[in-house]
């Protein structure tokens, strides 16, 4: 069945497909107030404070705005993650800035952060989120025309402004389609940036009695001596947990595809294998204790199953979800589910 509505909906540019997949689903949903929603996968997970339905969660990029959230968390995650939020609202990159690579089952997008703002985003969080019994995330970055030197303000602006409404925060540093964001994760600029936010996050908890997690997104094109300094300097600063990964700028493994050679960060089956890498990587440097949500390539309940034993408690999909379908997050909590130890 979703085969067949998948080859219509790529016939559409992929925005203009996007937007009509997600229209439709809100439009099914309040229709049947998701009793027309199979029924999710439950297999209960407890990470950083917080209890996850199932340990498959939307990835940020998805639904930027939080303009979806019933209809999405009716469709059977186990967390949902919103944005990526900047302070105030910017188009992004000029289209066309998503291209498929159907024979790859990959994607390749430069959006750069396309968003409404903090106060879009709140609004919709203040509505919507009471009725979603799912932990929601929010996934927040600088504005492109905000300095670097300036960028600390911004993601202090975010973070006070969801803090009171967002059950986690995703410090989102490893975009490719910001120019300089990346540079963040290196050095002064990240022991500095993380520390100020860390210490914000601790005022914010005490003050509010509520303890938000503060969540920190890696990229996957660091090499493994840089990959152990990044981990060493965020397990100082106090970060609660990791991300890993973001898109790869990576393009060598779908070489020669049409759109290949398009600006812009990998995503889809091709990263797969890169994202498990450095999740193994993260987790025998950091040991146990540290959370990790994994993220890239998953298309497979198997995927799935692969990131949780390269070290991750809990993945997150989007690309597989518009190869694959819904059926994907239902697959991949199963999986997972009946892969743990004494299932």
């Amino acid at each position: 069945m979703f085969s067949a509505v998948r080859r219509l909906l790529f016939m559409l540019p992929p925005e203009r497909a996007h937007d009509l997949t997600f229209g439709s689903l809100d439009q099914l949903f309040r229709l049947g107030g998701g009793r027309l929603f199979p029924a999710r996968v439950e297999a209960p997970q407890s990470l950083m404070g917080l209890e996850f339905a199932n340990a498959v969660g939307l990835s940020a990029g998805l639904d930027k705005n939080g303009d979806h959230i019933r209809s999405l968390a009716g469709l059977g995650f186990g967390f949902i993650e919103l944005g990526t939020v900047t302070p105030v609202a910017q188009p992004g990159n000029p289209a066309p800035r998503v291209f498929r690579l159907p024979a790859h089952q990959a994607l390749i997008n430069r959006l750069g952060f396309n968003n409404e703002g903090l106060a879009a985003l709140i609004r919709h969080l203040e509505d919507a989120a009471p009725e979603v019994d799912v932990p929601i995330g929010v996934n927040i970055g600088k504005n492109r025309d905000t300095p670097l030197e300036r960028a600390t303000d911004d993601y202090l602006a975010c973070l006070e402004a969801v803090h009171g409404l967002a059950d986690y925060v995703v410090v989102n540093l490893s975009s490719p389609n910001t120019p300089g964001l990346r540079s963040l994760q290196a050095g002064e600029n990240l022991t500095g940036l993380v520390q100020i936010l860390r210490e914000r996050a601790d005022a914010l908890n005490a003050t509010t009695g509520r303890r938000v997690p503060l969540v920190v997104k890696i990229a996957p094109d660091l090499d493994d001596d840089a990959l152990r300094w990044l981990v060493d300097a965020l397990l100082a600063a106090g970060v609660d947990g990791l991300t890993a990964t973001n898109t790869t700028v990576d393009h060598s493994a779908v070489a020669g595809a049409r759109h290949a050679a398009e600006t812009g960060g990998l995503s889809g089956s091709p990263l797969r294998q890169r994202a498990t890498e450095v999740i193994a990587t993260v987790r025998a440097h950091a040991g146990p204790e540290l959370p990790i949500i994994g993220v890239g390539g998953i298309m497979t309940g198997e995927d799935a199953v692969e990131k949780i034993q390269a070290g991750a408690n809990l993945v997150q999909v989007y690309t597989g979800l518009i190869y694959k379908g819904p059926a994907l997050i239902r697959n991949a909590a199963r999986a997972i589910r009946d892969a743990e130890p004494g299932a």
